[in-house]
């Protein structure tokens, strides 16, 4: 578990920040669709394995799956996130170029390490949203990058109206580098240190091009292969003045065409895939193109709330040392 800051004291009682945090969810629900031009739809919680809809994340976590009494000879999945699914539903829903979807996704990630971030749950809105050919590009990425980023700060100042004790942080614009750049800058630092250092910096960054192997060879982060572009993707990271770090809150991006989708296979091993029912999708032109991405429902209150632990804005499950240390850290868990 990552190191409480000294004397944390939380801002908000139990009462209160169970009334922000419907606050935050309402109001940046709502202005993101209207930003993005999205409409809510439902979405599932379990999906079928082997028709390769369910997110593979980094290709190494182990899925909730299991077997049900009444459906023969499958397997069923929890989902990871949404990632691919929302991409068929654009198409199956007819939703027009310009326009998009949003959705809440819950999942299970069984394989998450503990800690005052990351939980065994996993709230988030997905959302997508249809595209054109030529709008596969880095100009169409920042432009709904800037919109969400203006969805955040106008949220973080409607918490505010309510809440004087949660002192706005966020900057005006957001910062935009690649993870290249971010390399060549800081060669010896990891990953992880050049986005802390750069998110303290300019106080809200946009890192983009994740995925792919740097001129180190090494990658900044891993990303599934099948559906972000890995020249057209990031994560919109702030920085968190209550734990004094980099805070990433979204992940999004083009998807991937037939083009980058058989590259990026045939770069993670994984041709095999080429054959699954979403990916022949892909390749025979029956989805159409798309940008998307989920934002962190708990992660995001947690920022606005100004809280030091996840397990303060969720209900989850949490081993006994993560359970001593908030005890004597005086933070509360939901």
């Amino acid at each position: 578990m990552r190191k409480i800051p000294a004397g944390y004291k939380s801002k908000l009682d139990l009462l209160q920040t169970e009334q922000a945090i419907k606050k935050v969810k309402d109001y940046f629900e709502n202005n993101l669709a209207e930003e993005l031009n999205l409409i809510r739809v439902s979405a599932p919680i379990l999906v079928k394995e082997g028709n390769g809809i369910n997110d593979n994340l980094n290709g190494v976590e182990r899925i909730v799956s299991f077997d049900a009494l009444d459906i023969k000879d499958t397997q069923i999945q929890v989902v990871q996130s949404l990632a691919k699914w929302k991409r068929l539903a654009l198409a199956k829903y007819g939703i027009g170029l310009g326009k998009g979807l949003y959705t809440d996704m819950n999942a299970i990630r069984r394989d998450e390490i503990l800690s005052n971030l990351h939980s065994l749950y996993v709230d988030q809105w997905d959302w997508e949203k249809v595209i054109t050919r030529e709008q596969r590009n880095v100009q169409t990425l920042q432009a709904e990058v800037r919109k969400i980023y203006n969805v955040l700060r106008s949220t973080e100042i409607y918490l505010n109206d309510f809440f004087p004790e949660l002192t706005p942080s966020l900057p005006m614009n957001i910062h935009f580098v690649t993870t290249q750049e971010l390399e060549d800058e800081f060669p010896e630092l990891t990953p992880k240190q050049r986005e802390d250092k750069v998110a303290k910096e300019y106080g809200a960054v946009f890192i983009f091009q994740i995925g792919g192997e740097l001129k180190s060879g090494k990658k900044h982060d891993g990303r599934s292969p099948d559906y972000d572009d890995w020249t057209l993707n990031g994560d919109i990271v702030l920085w968190n003045p209550t734990l004094e770090m980099a805070f990433e809150v979204s992940s999004m991006g083009v998807r991937v065409d037939e083009e980058a989708l058989k590259q990026q296979l045939i770069l993670a091993g994984a041709e095999d895939r080429m054959n699954l029912e979403f990916h022949q999708a892909i390749l025979k032109g029956e989805v159409p193109y798309t940008i998307g991405g989920g934002i962190g429902q708990s992660r995001l209150c947690m920022f606005f709330l100004q809280k030091a632990h996840i397990g303060e804005v969720q209900v989850s499950i949490w081993n006994e040392e993560i359970l001593q240390a908030c005890r004597e850290a005086n933070i509360q868990l939901l």
